[in-house]
């Protein structure tokens, strides 16, 4: 069993509400050096037809995750419940391998310097509760889905 996130842009709002869920239930100090888990962006496309794109970003705990292949340390395992990508920062050399084989750039530096990344709140799935960002997106654009997938 596996659980993937899913965004439907054409719901988003941009309004936030899954990147402050996520900062408060991981104690997320941006004023330290904190790097947000989740973020939402706004994009425009520019020309006659301006049209704004919003998105909310974290790591997508991928299938065939580049991170954990390029990982000199070994910090990077699969959670055998939710098959979410787990990130032992306290083994990690902060050589930022894992930052530049993401297509997406999601592993970041802490307040500490040490990589860090969503865990998509394994804890909170494996009590049968919703990620926090899931939880408290209003508009039903971030979801979670359970698959049969590895």
């Amino acid at each position: 069993m596996r659980y993937v996130f899913d965004f439907d842009e054409s719901l988003c709002s941009a309004c936030g509400a899954c990147a402050v869920a996520c900062m408060d239930v991981n104690d997320t100090d941006v004023r330290n050096g904190d790097t947000p888990f989740r973020t939402v962006a706004v994009t425009e496309t520019p020309g006659e037809k301006r049209l704004l794109h919003f998105s909310s970003a974290a790591c997508r705990h991928c299938e065939d995750a580049r991170c954990m292949a390029v990982c000199p340390a070994g910090c990077f395992t699969r959670d055998a419940e939710t098959g979410f990508v787990r990130l032992n920062s306290d083994r990690c050399l902060i050589c930022g391998a894992c930052y530049d084989a993401c297509p997406f750039h999601i592993p970041a530096p802490d307040g500490e310097g040490r990589m860090s990344k969503c865990h998509g709140c394994a804890s909170r799935v494996k009590s049968g509760l919703l990620p926090a960002c899931v939880r408290n997106c209003p508009t039903g654009a971030l979801t979670l889905r359970r698959t049969e997938g590895s």
